[in-house]
């Protein structure tokens, strides 16, 4: 069945054209209703209860979907037309942004990929016993717990839980696989009359659990804790924190699905070769430590990895993507928000993207209390805000916005996204920027004092990998094909050789992660193509002469598709049968330097041997007075007559 929108007004406070969604989208479009989650809810019910409906509203979700679930139907589609478009004081028609943001929903989303984690309620709880104590006695009878004293507070028998002291030395994990070492660790001895005592120190004893409670007021265990999931912390001396964490704490018993948001390509890692590092972007940018570096590719624990997306924004090579949901899923919902609107509005576009958090409720509170947005901003809200890198800025711009404005929240990982910025505003001009704003009326203030824009390059449709997208898209915001200078952090550019210094032993060419540099078999020459460098600095680090530095760069031109010649010399003939080979400045020099001046080359007829190819080398060894290849007189062979002569009994 084709989709159909359920439209409603909003008891009157904004206007919605369904003559004219339904000509934009191809949606069938229901009768203007103005109360449908009160007064008309019999009519949503119709129409959840025939299926395939999008309802335009995203407040009250969870009725619908509690009603939908009533109804043992299908939960429906939902589509906010209201705070992100209905409720502006923009007096421009609204019609095009509705019907980018209805041609939207349409778009099919794969599910993401999980897995399950269990949680069988083993906590650990670390703080001064004052306040440890007190939550272990709340959460005795939901989790089995340990309580780490991280004071001198007197040992105490309590039936429920168990009480130790020291100090954690090492740990590691997230929910459902915590793994801890422990240092001068002490437990209550079980036996004895009196007060409690504990046991001596005992160091190297190690431990799992499936939740830590941290009310110890240390650093935190983890990097970027509020990302870990299963490690919940607060403050000891707050006491609705130290609530907070203990209701959190109950709820995790249980089978839980942990999205896998990344997915890694290890044969296109750059990070690594012959034991010389290259590209650490990822291992630089993951807050929570998740991407470990695992020879000559990184390695990623889905069990820790938050999702932020830095590591897919910033990987040169595509070898690590976000996938939950896919990039091309990003750049598909890009080219509809564009292209809907331009073919209904006859103008162009302008992109917000924000986070499904701060960005929904600075969006939300700006459309019920102030201005709103501007007819001609159309909001893109991603999952993971730092995965929106410069490929995808540039697929935007590349679509037919004219500027993208990124609502950085107060999580955000502003150095990624600055980073990006930066490159994209390099390759397409200043049409890039980062709103780092929390107050929704300065929002709209922001979006509406900049005003519309326009463009003169047509519309490009992004497909393919980040790269190609990224390349695609720069070439049609330029305005000349030419080559454009980047920052020194760029994934694009070019490999630059001293000729003087190069010796072209080729060691770069066989460790190239990316294949741009290559040898050619017939002649001693260093080749190099454009398109295809990742900036990785590989080949920089693995020269033996320092003869190569990198220049970052994009080339638009379509020399950056063919090989050039780098470096290449004249190859040496060889002096017995005049076969080309190996570089013949290098044949020379070599020859310079150890003919009669090298034990081993002391004699004319052996140094003769270094200017001579494989073949005529093996010879002249072979033929040589003192040939390596010759033994001795081959042994006779001794039959058993010869042993019987040589016994005495006979």
């Amino acid at each position: 069945m084709p989709k159909h929108l359920i439209i409603c007004d909003c008891l009157g406070s904004q206007s919605i054209d369904a003559d004219g969604l339904s000509n934009a989208t191809g949606l069938s479009c229901s009768r203007l209703h103005t109360a449908l989650c009160t007064t008309q809810i019999d009519l949503a019910a119709k129409a959840i209860e025939s299926g395939d409906a999008i309802i335009a509203c995203q407040q009250e979700r969870s009725r619908f979907e509690e009603l939908a679930h009533d109804l043992e139907a299908d939960i429906p589609g939902f589509v906010d037309l209201r705070d992100r478009a209905g409720w502006s004081a923009d007096t421009a028609d609204k019609l095009p942004k509705m019907a980018a943001l209805a041609a939207e929903a349409l778009l099919p989303v794969a599910e993401g990929k999980s897995l399950d984690v269990v949680s069988e309620g083993i906590c650990l709880i670390i703080g001064p016993g004052a306040v440890a104590l007190e939550a272990a006695r709340k959460l005795k009878d939901i989790l089995s717990l340990t309580v780490l004293l991280t004071d001198e507070t007197a040992p105490e028998r309590e039936t429920g839980f168990d009480i130790v002291r020291g100090r954690i030395e090492m740990a590691r994990g997230a929910l459902g696989g915590f793994d801890l070492t422990f240092d001068a660790l002490q437990e209550i001895e079980p036996g004895g009359r009196g007060a409690a005592v504990f046991s001596p120190p005992k160091s190297g004893a190690s431990s799992q659990c499936d939740v830590i409670i941290d009310l110890s007021g240390n650093p935190p265990l983890f990097p970027a804790p509020e990302k870990r999931e299963g490690y919940l912390r607060a403050d000891p001396s707050y006491s609705p924190a130290v609530a907070d964490v203990i209701l959190q704490a109950s709820q995790m018993v249980g089978t839980f699905e942990k999205p896998l948001y990344v997915r890694l390509e290890p044969s296109l890692c750059a990070h690594s070769r012959a034991e010389k590092p290259a590209c650490s972007n990822c291992l630089n940018a993951c807050p929570t430590g998740a991407i470990t570096s695992a020879g000559e590719h990184v390695a990623i624990d889905p069990m820790i990895c938050a999702g932020c997306g830095a590591c897919s924004a910033l990987c040169p090579s595509g070898a690590i993507s976000y996938d939950a949901p896919t990039v091309d899923t990003v750049f598909r919902r890009v080219q509809v928000l564009a292209s809907t609107y331009r073919k209904e509005a006859g103008s162009v576009p302008r992109l917000l993207v924000h986070d499904d958090g701060h960005g929904d409720q600075m969006i939300s509170l700006s459309a019920r209390h102030g201005r709103g947005l501007p007819a001609d901003v159309i909001p893109l809200e991603v999952t993971a805000l730092a995965g929106f890198g410069h490929a995808e800025m540039l697929a935007a711009l590349g679509s037919g916005f004219s500027s993208v404005s990124v609502l950085l929240s107060p999580r955000s990982d502003r150095e990624t996204l600055a980073r990006e910025t930066e490159l994209a505003n390099a390759i397409a001009g200043t049409k890039v920027s980062l709103l780092d704003v929390s107050d929704p009326d300065a929002l709209s203030d922001s979006l509406f004092d900049a005003g519309p824009a326009d463009i003169a390059h047509d519309p490009i449709l992004p497909m393919g990998t980040r790269r190609q997208v990224a390349r695609t898209a720069a070439k049609a915001l330029a305005t000349d094909a030419t080559i454009v200078p980047l920052p020194e952090t760029a994934p694009y550019g070019a490999v630059l050789v001293d000729t003087d210094a190069c010796t072209l032993c080729l060691s770069c060419v066989s460790l190239c992660p990316s294949g741009a540099l290559a040898e050619n078999p017939d002649k001693p020459q260093l080749r190099f193509q454009e398109d295809a460098c990742l900036q990785c600095g590989l080949c920089s680090n693995i020269c033996p002469e320092q003869a190569i530095t990198l220049e970052p760069r994009f080339n638009l031109t379509d020399a950056a598709f063919t090989q050039v010649i780098l470096n290449e010399e004249e190859p040496f003939a060889c002096i017995e049968c005049g076969s080309l080979f190996g570089v013949k400045s290098t044949v020379e020099r070599i020859t310079e330097k150890l003919a009669g001046k090298h034990a081993m080359f002391s004699n004319p007829k052996a140094a003769r041997m270094i200017q001579m190819c494989d073949n005529c080398r093996i010879q002249a060894q072979y033929h040589s007075d003192d040939n390596p290849f010759a033994a001795g007189e081959r042994p006779k062979v001794r039959t058993s007559d010869d042993y019987f002569l040589k016994r005495k009994d006979h």
